[in-house]
């Protein structure tokens, strides 16, 4: 997909990876599962679907292993939304691989997250994403994580990477910051997405056009109805549907995601709630917190 094909736009889900029960080692992928999930996500009215997030536990999953679940995902939506790939590393040269990979299996993104762990200073990443995006066919959506990478990439990064590298066309803004966000918009026209549920009305007010949802994995349509209400200058609407939300928005990260919604699926009848250790199962008591907030929104 050439870089102006990818709209920056809507509700993008990040999507869980569903497990099977565990036969004296890791819970094994459950692809059936997975394709469950992808359908409902495209009848839930979703824009854009992100395997191998942060919320599909890609720390966990083996470099086979990720590269199935992509190319899954690409087969079972089938061209029905556009799929774009994780595919970050803390290691460049992994980046460029998984990059490669997604563009082999039929994506049409990729999403490149900071490196983690390493903490490299502003010229580093400047570097860092600039070769990644130079051995990209494909689209580069920037990650911007600082509470899970221990660095913050910058506006004025994000600005320089827009404006010398012609396919890095999005950012996932997950620091938090709405004067950040704002200040983006401000140095250059990249598309920016929310990387957090709860604040993505607010982003969208200085400039965000959607969202990565964690959220939509369990209430794609009622998400997928914030977005769309916000894009068309529905505040009052939008605001409405956020207020309906936020409790669950909140609960859902009480535990390291995506352990929480994971908890919700299962409630759902959407998988076993497994997830790969270090990762456990969710409490008792996030999971009786969840049961009436989604009794409330009808989803069990």
């Amino acid at each position: 997909m050439t870089p102006g094909a990818l709209e920056i736009r809507g509700t993008w889900t990040a999507i869980v990876t569903p497990f099977g029960a565990p036969a004296g080692g890791d819970a094994p992928l459950d692809l059936d599962g997975l394709d469950a999930l992808v359908d409902a996500q495209i009848d839930g009215g979703v824009d854009v679907i992100v395997p191998c997030g942060t919320t599909g536990e890609s720390p966990t999953l083996s470099h086979g292993e990720h590269d199935q679940v992509v190319a899954r995902v690409v087969a079972r939506a089938a061209g029905r939304v556009p799929v774009v790939a994780g595919a970050g590393s803390n290691s460049t040269r992994e980046a460029v691989r998984l990059v490669r990979a997604a563009a082999e299996a039929g994506a049409d993104g990729v999403l490149v997250v900071s490196p983690y762990y390493n903490r490299p200073s502003q010229r580093m990443l400047f570097d860092h994403f600039s070769v990644v995006a130079r051995e990209s066919t494909l689209p580069v959506v920037l990650y911007n994580i600082p509470s899970r990478c221990g660095v913050n990439l910058e506006p004025e990064t994000v600005a320089r990477l827009f404006d010398t590298c012609p396919n890095v066309v999005g950012l996932k803004a997950a620091s938090g910051s709405i004067p950040q966000v704002a200040r983006v918009r401000q140095l250059c026209a990249i598309g920016i997405l929310s990387g957090d549920d709860g604040l993505t009305l607010p982003m969208m007010a200085v400039g965000a056009t959607g969202v990565i949802s964690v959220t939509s994995n369990i209430a794609p349509a009622a998400v997928s109805a914030l977005v769309r209400a916000a894009l068309e200058g529905d505040l009052p609407g939008a605001a409405a549907v956020h207020a309906e939300l936020l409790p669950l928005f909140q609960t859902l990260f009480v535990e390291p995601n995506p352990v929480p919604v994971k908890c919700a699926l299962r409630l759902m009848g959407r998988g076993n709630g497994l997830v790969r250790r270090p990762l456990l199962p969710a409490l008792p008591e996030t999971e009786a917190a969840l049961r009436p907030l989604l009794a409330a929104l009808d989803l069990v």
